[in-house]
């Protein structure tokens, strides 16, 4: 999509534990719950303009429950949109496992400051 002149570059982050060696199709659908969560959380004007610029999603990794709860509680902090996934359990995981965070879409400078260290997924 093309860029709107005086649009902010933004972004949406998800943080996705690697302890838990989730299988392609299990870590996939866990990502597109924090997502679309995060985004319901996120305010609107700033959800639409991120779509119409291609709505950027970018899949980083943490090592466990701690480290996501930190960055977690770090995006809390910076003033983030937020959302903590937390798994029902019917499939490969035991129930209430966090699996995920999804964070923003908002400013891609303001996300990098909390998260832009962590490695790609």
């Amino acid at each position: 999509m093309k860029k709107i002149p005086g649009d902010q570059e933004l972004k949406q982050v998800i943080l996705l534990r690697k302890d838990l060696n989730l299988p392609v199709g299990k870590a996939g659908a866990q990502c597109a719950h924090a997502s679309v969560e995060a985004a319901f959380y996120s305010d609107k004007k700033i959800v639409e303009q991120w779509r119409n610029n291609g709505a950027k999603k970018v899949v980083l990794k943490v090592a466990d429950e701690k480290e996501l709860l930190k960055y977690l509680q770090l995006a809390k902090d910076y003033g983030l949109k937020t959302a903590l996934i937390t798994d029902a359990g019917k499939t490969v995981i035991t129930p209430g496992t966090k699996t995920c965070v999804g964070i923003g879409p908002d400013d891609e400078e303001k996300i990098d400051g909390v998260t832009g260290e962590l490695p790609i997924y």
